[in-house]
């Protein structure tokens, strides 16, 4: 069994286990508890994912979700895993459309937040965004791929790289990426052909989520593997059922409070012996007056 790690995980750790192998497992968290015991299971990476939007807050896609609330949840995680690589999702349209505002934006996600990177879903347009952030020495991941910010263009939740041409422009821009500054990749739904060829093609870090064993580190939304999800994707394992219990012990709360065997003695707070009979006096002088 992984034991909790000794030191930080961070940055440097993710690119020695590029050159030497090893695979790295990541976890999307979006919580403060839930971080603290995925750190204490050993899981050395945690993104914080902007699918906070779909498995926490209900949306239908990713892009409801704020700049302020990507911060907030991140800053909680990091506290609760503080020697876990924390890499934190930039929402939609935080870091697109100005230059000048997407530098701020993942400055201030940095700052506030103390993650150790930042992902970005990426397209040709970023190039100069990526550009300036590894100029400030902000490490940027950039996301390529399924990219569900994108869903409207891609027509959908579907597998990247069906065609040649496709999945050539993949390997492509994952090179552009890396010539920009990026400090690695994170490769989503892609068949295991594509992968491979970016991972030979670049030497930093890719992650991926859905696109095969060639890749360096491999991530999902957690939800999906533990039985909180109403369907998960065909790429995720089935790591247990965290739903059943967790229904069980809620209705045995609900059956506890309608027969009366909660709250019981043991649940109550006492008073003093004698501080209790003093208010009970006085109560019923009150009562009666």
């Amino acid at each position: 069994m992984p034991t909790p790690p000794a030191r930080k995980f961070g940055l440097s750790n993710l690119r020695a286990a590029r050159k030497s192998g090893e695979k790295v497992a990541m976890l999307t968290c979006y919580d403060y508890s839930t971080a603290g015991l995925m750190q204490k299971a050993g899981v050395p990476a945690l993104l914080v994912g902007d699918s906070a939007a779909n498995v926490v807050l209900g949306y239908d896609t990713t892009l409801p979700v704020s700049l302020p609330f990507m911060i907030e949840i991140t800053a909680a995680v990091r506290r609760g895993a503080p020697l876990c690589l924390v890499m934190a999702d930039m929402p939609f349209g935080s870091y697109q459309g100005s230059l000048d505002r997407g530098v701020r934006n993942v400055c201030k996600m940095v700052q506030r937040s103390g993650c150790d990177a930042v992902k970005i879903e990426a397209a040709a347009s970023q190039l100069p965004l990526m550009r300036e952030l590894a100029d400030a020495g902000v490490a940027v991941i950039a996301h390529l791929g399924l990219r569900p910010q994108a869903v409207g263009i891609l027509g959908g939740y579907r597998f990247q790289g069906r065609t040649a041409d496709e999945a050539g422009g993949i390997v492509a821009m994952s090179m552009q990426m890396r010539d920009a500054g990026a400090a690695g990749l994170l490769l989503e739904a892609v068949p295991p052909e594509v992968s491979k060829a970016v991972v030979e093609a670049v030497e930093i870090p890719v992650i991926g989520c859905g696109a095969g064993p060639a890749c360096d580190g491999h991530v999902f939304v957690t939800h999906d593997a533990i039985g909180l999800s109403p369907r998960s994707p065909r790429f995720v394992p089935q790591l247990g059922d965290v739903a059943g219990p967790m229904v069980n012990s809620f209705s045995d709360y609900v059956r506890r409070v309608q027969t009366r065997q909660y709250p019981a003695a043991e649940h109550c707070y006492e008073m003093p012996p004698a501080e209790k009979a003093e208010f009970l006096k006085k109560v019923e002088r009150i009562i009666s007056f």
